[in-house]
């Protein structure tokens, strides 16, 4: 049977991949998001010596791009020095095991080409995307040095498990609440602001996939298209039945300052390496968020 230790279990990606691993005959072990303190090296060793997995995926991080600026302190301690603690720990613990981490497309800050592929310059413009950038980097290190670790460049993923300060899960349940009567309007920023949107359990299948090849790559998981907010919006109120133009109210005051722009991937590299293909549309993912938004009453409705 063969294992593997996730950091970052009880998140979004981590509850996904548990679930898929499980169902492939995994021994799946790993902390919960609260218990994960993976700047202390003697927690990681402890854990590592105690499941000696096979794969590590390394998934807990500082997640929250536009909170990164209030505790950027924590944010360079927990991405990129809690990677390099799991690396060096590895090494000397489980050095036969295969490891991803879970990089992200806030390292090409705003980029000079557009889609970015995996050899990409990188150039973060925020302290989350500087932090990801230089774990990313130390990944690469323990690659050159032997060690099997593998970047996976994550695009945005969404999911109805997406934590509601993210701004899909935010739109997707003011839509249903508005439809409930429990609430009467949607505060929000930037609706031009554009992502390449995926599903969460395309790329956790990715992430998978990235550790069953004969040899350790940077990968991205992206759709390769761009979507913006306002795109949300459309979707999820038209999914709850409601005329968005009644309910929406743009709060400049929410707006970034530092915007990341053009952030679109490539994932020609992981279709033709690992065989990697979307499942889900945008469209498709939208309108989920919302029905389980609404309850499972609405959804069966739908």
């Amino acid at each position: 049977m063969p294992s593997a230790f996730i950091t970052g279990i009880t998140g979004q990606d981590g509850s996904y991949l548990q679930e898929m691993l499980a169902g492939k005959g995994y021994e799946v072990h790993g902390w919960p998001s609260a218990d994960c303190d993976i700047t202390e090296p003697d927690m990681l060793r402890v854990a590592l010596q105690q499941s000696q997995p096979d794969e590590i995926y390394h998934l807990a991080a500082q997640t929250h791009v536009g909170e990164s600026a209030q505790v950027e302190a924590q944010t360079m301690a927990v991405n990129f020095q809690g990677t390099k603690n799991l690396l060096v720990t590895a090494q000397h613990e489980t050095p036969n095991a295969k490891i991803f981490f879970a990089s992200s497309s806030e390292i090409f800050g705003r980029p000079g080409e557009v889609p970015q592929t995996e050899t990409t310059p990188l150039n973060p413009i925020n302290p989350y995307g500087v932090s990801k950038a230089r774990a990313t980097e130390a990944v690469r290190a323990a690659r050159a040095a032997g060690f099997y670790a593998v970047n996976g460049i994550l695009y945005n993923h969404e999911s109805p498990r997406r934590g509601p300060n993210f701004v899909t899960q935010k739109i997707c349940q003011a839509a249903a609440a508005i439809a409930r009567g429990e609430q009467s309007e949607l505060r929000i920023g930037d609706t031009s602001a554009a992502r390449d949107w995926c599903d969460a359990r395309d790329v956790i299948r990715g992430m998978w996939l990235a550790l069953q090849a004969d040899d350790p790559d940077d990968y991205i998981f992206a759709s390769g298209q761009t979507h913006t907010v306002q795109d949300v919006i459309e979707i999820a109120f038209e999914t709850a039945k409601l005329d968005w133009r009644s309910h929406v109210e743009i709060d400049k005051s929410l707006f970034r300052g530092t915007e990341p722009r053009q952030l679109v991937g490539t994932p020609a590299k992981a279709r033709a390496v690992l065989g990697w293909e979307l499942q889900t549309s945008f469209r498709e993912l939208i309108e989920e968020m919302t029905q389980e938004a609404e309850g499972p009453q609405a959804t069966r409705a739908q």
